[in-house]
């Protein structure tokens, strides 16, 4: 029985966004007898945004959940925060508001993509500030230098806003 699941995402533009990029995504699944098991997931990624990375690493790290649990998600991105307020859920993916001056949400295919994956499960939000040291932030980190260091770049196939 798997009493709690804790998920670590990262991407990293790597500041150049035709280099190397990258996602990892760690899902931590512990038993109830205290035995940690973990499936890691790292893709190499170029020619994409830093926050489609964050989203897509949250997305296969909640897919990849085949029973409705309760999951800790562990982000350094301040920009997946938005998909865990109620308000900006309503406004900026369901009635399709405007941000700045009436530019449109970027992302909103993996915005909705992100939240049919939470459906099922009850989902906290952990904000791990970035390059801060915290041991939290250092595993998400070392995912998406994983995956950026990776031989296995792949062009992102998801359609580009």
């Amino acid at each position: 029985m798997i009493t709690s699941v804790n998920i670590y995402t990262d991407g990293s533009a790597r500041g150049n966004p035709d280099g190397p990029g990258g996602y990892g995504t760690i899902i931590e699944f512990i038993d109830s007898k205290g035995n940690e098991h973990i499936r890691e997931y790292s893709a190499g990624y170029k020619k994409t945004t830093n926050n489609r990375m964050e989203l897509m690493a949250a997305i296969i790290g909640l897919e990849a959940l085949t029973k409705p649990c309760h999951v800790n998600l562990y982000s350094d991105s301040q920009y997946l925060v938005k998909a865990f307020n109620e308000h900006w859920i309503d406004g900026w993916i369901k009635k399709g508001w405007k941000r700045g001056k009436n530019e449109p949400v970027k992302n909103i295919d993996l915005w909705k993509r992100l939240l049919k994956a939470m459906e099922p499960h009850k989902v906290k939000y952990i904000w791990v500030r970035g390059h801060s040291g915290h041991p939290q932030n250092e595993r998400c980190d070392q995912l998406a230098t994983t995956a950026a260091d990776g031989t296995d770049l792949l062009e992102d196939t998801i359609n580009q806003d």
